[in-house]
């Protein structure tokens, strides 16, 4: 499915209608549609291991992990029609406790994220540091944790949302360590996360030295 070459702004509704068509996957952005990059082996295999743990891990609890097909919106209310500000994403790990909240009928857009998790690459990380994590913590009053995990190194940078609305950095490094995520009480090993990965030599000389628990307030 094509999308029109005339039209500039795309309303909520026409996105959504296109997206439920289509073949690949496109992100949202106030009245625009991206096509998404292709992902590399690695990527694909930490988002593998982290789905996977994150499932055994969380059985038994009011909370679930999702993957990559499920959209998260982020965006203000009311939604403008003629300028649209809005943002409609894939979260390559989330989780949702208690009652998922849903965009429509279609319960493909989840409102209610409490942790969401990316993966970066090379061509999406200044998105997923900047813009991206702005409307997420913006927009979305239910998430308590936006995780960055790095897949050229065991390397995991997070975001916590404090009682006071400020959020702190922490991070994880080395195969020997373990993530943490106390809203959930959940504790992921990074050899798990990282089961099956491989480095490049350059790499990794700087997972010998583990550092953890380094944190900064935002």
């Amino acid at each position: 499915m094509a999308l029109p070459q005339s039209k500039i702004f795309y309303t909520v509704e026409e996105y959504l209608a296109f997206e439920r068509q289509a073949e690949e996957r496109h992100e949202y952005i106030d009245g625009y549609i991206y096509k998404m990059a292709g992902e590399l082996d690695e990527h694909n295999g930490i988002c593998v291991n982290l789905t996977g743990e994150l499932r055994s891990r969380l059985q038994g609890t009011p909370c679930r992990v999702r993957a990559q097909n499920m959209k998260v919106r982020s965006g203000p209310s009311p939604k403008f029609k003629k300028f649209p500000k809005d943002f409609f994403s894939y979260p390559d790990v989330l989780v949702v406790c208690g009652e998922s909240l849903f965009h429509d009928e279609f319960r493909d857009v989840l409102l209610n994220p409490k942790v969401i998790i990316e993966v970066l690459s090379d061509s999406t990380e200044a998105f997923d540091r900047g813009e991206k994590f702005i409307r997420y913590r913006t927009y979305n009053d239910t998430l308590t944790d936006y995780i960055l995990v790095s897949q050229k190194e065991p390397f995991i940078e997070h975001f916590s949302r404090q009682s006071s609305g400020i959020w702190y950095l922490s991070s994880t490094s080395g195969l020997e360590q373990n993530l943490y995520i106390a809203s959930i009480d959940c504790r992921v090993p990074m050899s798990e996360i990282y089961y099956e990965i491989s480095f490049k030599a350059e790499d990794s000389g700087e997972a010998d030295e583990p550092e953890q628990n380094q944190s900064s307030p935002i």
